[in-house]
């Protein structure tokens, strides 16, 4: 690219200078030829001034200094030399002059101008001015050798401010080339620095912008994986115990309680794959409105939901309710998949007793999950992904969050020790 804006700029300068070179080149010959001319008639008719009319009886002319390396001679009508130098006879310019008019051109080697002498209005000899036209060639020669010099001295200049200007061009577009050679190479950290020049940073900021948007799909997509496999887990692995057990029972057993069971397992399991879903979509309201139902039925389902799995692992599930909020309606199903988080993981992580209490605050509706643990992990850190102590995935606290933010709610630890989580939701009096 630089050698390429190089050639571009050199070009267009090359083609102005001989614009302009040229005609300079020759109206400077003919203005070196007719400023030779002018001296050479004004020397002759200096000279005319020194002709009397005492020159046709023959007296002497005492004619001014030529022009150097000319000659200068009075010439009668008989076209012979009286006074001063130049050939014998005259040529034909002298006897051009002879007709009473200023004759100017070139007699040979020679640039001439013969100026009739005139007295009592008749013409009584002429004057006759000449120089070397190799002279005049010499001049223009030396101006041609200077211009062509100041032309050379503009295209080294041009050249130099070329390559400059090449290289402030091409730096920021192979830096741009770069970047966008990492994003191909899988960096989509990298990122491209504005440089100055309007367009080149308007550049950097689509593709900026371009490589944002597409970390946010690859994420978003990395994410549901990981989303889907973390909250379908224990969706499945309710229903296949709830179908195992109904498999272990005695012939002619009822097998209509296990049935509902297993449906409201795949009614569960259908909600979550929903709401893994609604969570990869994109951040716009209607795609992040979920129904809205009473929180007690949604305590209530999560109740019947984790009370058979704690009480397996030895320990108790409490639900403590404040006066008042009873009433208060909460998106359902992304409030269940939050819950199901925090009582998973309070049953792999925590120990004794598991408290879920609700409460109202400030117009909110605030669920604390507590248990009898201690919390290895800061308050950050905690909901950062694939971080754990345990054997976890380090994904769910993260997702939690995540749920929490999309229903325009939030979810902290409120207690390291013991372990106490708090999701606080945007609740309305149903």
């Amino acid at each position: 690219m630089r050698q390429r804006v190089v050639r571009v700029a050199v070009a267009a300068v090359l083609v102005a200078l001989v614009l302009l070179a040229g005609p300079l080149a020759v109206v400077g010959q003919r203005s070196f030829f007719e400023d030779e001319r002018g001296a050479l008639e004004r020397t002759a008719l200096a000279a005319t001034v020194a002709v009397g009319p005492e020159f046709t009886a023959g007296d002497a002319v005492e004619l001014p200094r030529s022009r150097p390396g000319g000659q200068l001679g009075v010439y009668d009508l008989s076209m012979r030399l009286r006074a001063g130098t130049g050939g014998e006879r005259g040529d034909a310019m002298t006897r051009r002059a002879a007709g009473g008019k200023v004759a100017r051109g070139s007699s040979g080697p020679d640039l001439v101008v013969a100026v009739p002498v005139v007295s009592a209005e008749r013409v009584i000899g002429v004057v006759r001015a000449s120089v070397p036209t190799r002279s005049v060639w010499n001049r223009v020669l030396w101006a041609w050798g200077t211009l062509l010099g100041v032309t050379l001295f503009a295209l080294a200049t041009a050249v130099l401010v070329a390559r400059r200007q090449a290289r402030a061009l091409s730096v920021p577009v192979e830096a741009l080339s770069r970047t966008a050679t990492e994003i191909a190479a899988g960096n989509l950290g990298a990122r491209a620095v504005p440089c100055g020049i309007a367009e080149l940073d308007q550049l950097a900021r689509t593709q900026n912008t371009m490589v944002e948007r597409l970390t946010q799909l690859l994420r978003r997509e990395r994410d549901f994986s990981t989303n889907a496999s973390h909250q379908l887990r224990t969706a499945l692995t309710g229903l296949r115990l709830g179908l195992e057990a109904a498999q272990g029972m005695p012939p002619g057993a009822d097998l209509r309680p296990a049935v509902r069971e297993a449906l409201d397992r795949a009614s569960h399991l259908e909600e979550t794959v929903e709401e893994v879903l609604r969570l990869a979509r994109p951040d716009t309201a209607e795609e992040r409105a979920v129904p809205r139902e009473l929180l007690v039925r949604v305590l209530d389902r999560a109740e019947s939901r984790w009370h058979g799995p704690l009480a397996a692992a030895g320990r108790r599930l409490e639900l403590r309710t404040s006066p008042g909020t009873e009433s208060f309606d909460v998106p359902g199903r992304t409030t269940g998949q939050i819950l199901d988080i925090l009582l998973d993981n309070t049953l792999r992580h925590g120990r004794g007793t598991t408290v879920v209490t609700v409460r109202e605050a400030a117009g909110a509706v605030a669920i604390d999950v507590a248990d009898e643990g201690t919390l290895a992990l800061g308050p950050e850190a905690v909901f950062a992904r694939g971080s754990t102590t345990g054997s976890g995935t380090g994904i769910g606290l993260a997702v939690a969050r995540e749920l929490a933010e999309a229903a325009g709610g939030r979810l902290s630890v409120r207690s390291s020790a013991p372990a106490t989580f708090t999701l606080l939701l945007p609740g309305t009096e149903g």
